[in-house]
């Protein structure tokens, strides 16, 4: 990467097994996140330097945190500053390693037993360990979480707050699980932190996520498996060991950087009856862009011009994309059907309905003749987010932004719920 720019770090604010955080004199409520060479298990009882880790862990977080900043998670990231470090927002840190778990593994095991190894978790297993080095990160409930009143930046975390951990947990973990699956890798299980960011009071997405976060199986084979417990396992800790270790780092931090590719493109092209639909087209547009999908709008019409509509149609066709065709058509809507009649790809009945006529002229998009499979949607934004879904089933960004969307909408709700329950109290 080009020369980082030069930051002047001013005290030392935390260090850790792994890293060292201080914060920024001239960037007041930034931090710089300094990785170190230093390996470590067990809570440090097993301790190795190994050079270059810090350059692999970072480049991994830095691209990890990108795709799920891409994706709408709220995370502290900032920005990747050097090959060792990274800029996040200040944040003080709650104490809980938050596990979600796809395959029953490692502890789960030896804290379940009679669950065999391999044993897949649908929903997802949801655990949290108190950070206590000390006590080797006690396993903790909700409830000691709740009595525990923790109170940082000046949020108090209560039933909202773990809520909204909770919830997000599953989420980031469905999102890198979609997006490691494209690689043929199975994540296995993961561990995340969360802290308040001490501008915002937000709980966001903290600290790393590197190839310690996490069990990484490729093709789904623990005899593959990628990630730090290939260091926890060794018998002996020699130097051709740790190439082997450091080799498995390199490996996932260069398949991660593959993880903010599409896997698949796709388009949108919005057809309308008139120019008078204008701005509801750019609605639909813009709704599509916020998937990272690109959309295109043409003007025909199926009653006025079938041939030039049918042209157009065959134009989107024959290149190969994979494409959605939205109609936006009022009165009586034959865009849609004879559209839906004439190709296999999807077609959205979108009409922008008016309040003299909408009551009537709706039905001209709902009752289709038999044969015809377009769907209609009212909302322009709805009608972009039913593409999204589509492409979403083969292009994990877009599936990823979606699954974004849903949890942040429910924290929206979530934390409204709490605002309105504290002003009438």
């Amino acid at each position: 990467m080009e020369a980082p720019q030069e930051l002047k770090t001013g005290q030392k604010l935390n260090e850790g097994k792994t890293k060292q955080i201080f914060e920024l004199v001239d960037e007041p409520g930034l931090v710089l996140v300094q990785s170190k060479d230093q390996i470590t298990a067990g809570n440090a009882v097993r301790k190795d330097q190994m050079e270059g880790k810090a350059a692999i862990a970072n480049k991994t977080t830095s691209c990890v945190f990108k795709l799920l900043q891409d994706s709408g998670i709220k995370t502290a990231f900032v920005k990747q500053h050097s090959d060792t470090a990274f800029i996040a927002a200040h944040c003080e840190m709650i104490p809980i390693e938050w596990v979600c778990r796809r395959v029953a593994t490692g502890s789960f095991l030896k804290r379940n037993p009679g669950v065999k190894e391999g044993y897949r978790f649908s929903p997802l297993k949801m655990e949290m360990f108190f950070k206590d080095d000390a006590n080797n990160d006690p396993q903790w409930s909700e409830e000691q979480l709740l009595e525990a009143k923790f109170t940082l930046a000046g949020l108090t975390i209560g039933q909202c707050e773990v809520d909204i951990m909770n919830r997000s947990t599953v989420a980031i973990f469905e999102i890198l699980e979609k997006a490691w699956a494209t690689q043929n890798c199975t994540l296995v299980d993961m561990k995340i932190e969360f802290g308040v960011n001490v501008k915002t009071q937000e709980i966001v997405l903290a600290d790393v996520i590197d190839n310690d976060s996490w069990r990484l199986w490729p093709a789904g084979d623990r005899s593959q498996q990628k990630d730090k417990q290939v260091y926890r396992d060794l018998k002996e800790v020699t130097p051709e060991a740790m190439q082997m270790v450091k080799r498995n780092f390199e490996w996932v931090s260069e398949r991660v950087k593959l993880l903010l590719e599409p896997q698949a493109s796709g388009r949108v092209v919005v057809l309308m009856g008139s120019t008078s639909d204008m701005a509801h087209c750019e609605k639909i547009r813009k709704a599509c862009t916020s998937y990272g999908i690109p959309c295109i709008l043409r003007v025909t019409s199926a009653h006025k011009g079938p041939d030039e509509t049918l042209r157009i149609k065959a134009q989107y066709e024959g290149d190969g994309v994979p494409t959605v065709f939205v109609a936006v058509a009022g009165r009586s809507n034959g865009l849609g059907p004879v559209m839906s009649g004439n190709t296999a790809y999807p077609v959205i009945n979108c009409p922008p309905l008016t309040p003299d006529w909408g009551a009537q002229d709706v039905w001209s998009s709902l009752r289709m003749p038999s044969g015809l499979g377009c769907s209609t949607i009212l909302s322009a934004e709805a009608a972009a987010q039913f593409a999204a879904q589509i492409f979403g089933l083969t292009d994990h960004l877009v599936w990823c932004k979606l699954r974004a969307s849903m949890l942040n909408t429910w924290v929206s709700l979530k934390l409204a719920d709490k605002k309105l329950q504290a002003c009438t109290i």
